[in-house]
């Protein structure tokens, strides 16, 4: 099961509420389902849980029943629909009405209460929600036919709180998030707090995962930069011992060079500790430099 079925299954174990919140969910579901029309309303899902929750949803909102009703138990697409003229006048009505004309928008009387607000958020959802598997990305959208249903919703997610963002694909409006926090905020709200959980582990584990590459990268290029270095410092010291140099140096030269030939895998910092007296890294960092530049002026 995907991700966003896992939410459309949580979503749905919770028992359908009062009638208010009924209604609100269901006038969601047929804002964002696959048609709604004064001919016909057409909800097509393949989610076995929301297929088993539509029948009583609806009877609970409006004491309706659909024409014809897919099967929860069956597998694919369940398909339904409400062909019956009065059924539809009255779903029409009460979700949305318009006396100007045949278009759809949001009943904000049925939404006047927060709990019914959310409830409105779950049904649009489940009808017309998907949302990322978050070890993938984040990404969670809200997609209706009806404008106006699409810039309602916008106010009402900003009135709640939200920012979202809008986009027009073919022939549908876009209402998504794409920061994981909105994304946890939001499936918490209606009803999916365990899959909003799953996202904050799986955005922590990312986070983990990133944080331990960046310092393996770090940690290798620091290793790759002191072998670099350690190669050029006893090349510097073989060019001195082919001139007959080194054995005129100072005594703090020479036992930088012998050192670093004896440990060429060593850091500064262990070599200066095996220094007789202990120097600093710094110190000793400045001897080996010393010898890089006695062997170029050596070559010139």
């Amino acid at each position: 099961m995907s991700f966003a079925g896992e939410v459309k299954t949580e979503l749905c174990r919770g028992k359908v509420g009062r009638k208010c919140c009924a209604q609100a969910e269901a006038c969601g579901v047929l804002l964002y389902c696959n048609r709604f029309s004064l001919g016909e309303v057409k909800i097509v899902t393949e989610s076995a849980a929301f297929a088993q929750r539509l029948p009583g949803l609806f009877h609970k909102a409006f004491g309706l029943a659909f024409d014809e009703k897919g099967d929860p138990a069956g597998t694919g697409k369940r398909i339904f629909t409400i062909t019956d003229q009065e059924k539809l006048a009255l779903l029409w009505e009460i979700c949305a009405f318009d006396p100007s004309g045949p278009a759809h928008h949001i009943n904000f009387g049925m939404l006047e209460e927060s709990h019914c607000r959310l409830a409105f958020l779950r049904g649009a959802f489940l009808a017309g929600g998907s949302v990322t598997d978050p070890q993938k990305g984040y990404h969670l959208e809200l997609a209706t036919t009806h404008l106006r249903v699409s810039r309602e919703i916008d106010a009402l997610l900003l009135e709640l709180g939200y920012a979202p963002k809008e986009v027009v694909r073919k022939a549908n409006y876009i209402t998504y998030f794409k920061q994981s926090e909105a994304i946890e905020d939001f499936l918490t709200a209606i009803g999916a707090p365990v899959c909003a959980m799953e996202l904050m582990n799986a955005k922590a584990e990312k986070f983990l995962r990133n944080g331990v590459n960046r310092r393996v990268n770090c940690e290798a290029a620091n290793v790759d930069k002191t072998v670099d270095a350690a190669l050029e410092q006893r090349r510097a010291i073989q060019i001195l011992r082919e001139d007959g140099v080194l054995g005129e140096l100072s005594l703090k030269l020479q036992e930088a060079a012998r050192l670093r030939e004896a440990y060429p895998e060593y850091s500064l910092s262990q070599l200066a500790a095996l220094c007789d007296p202990p120097v600093t890294k710094s110190s000793l960092s400045h001897r080996l430099r010393k010898l890089i530049q006695l062997s170029r002026d050596g070559e010139q």
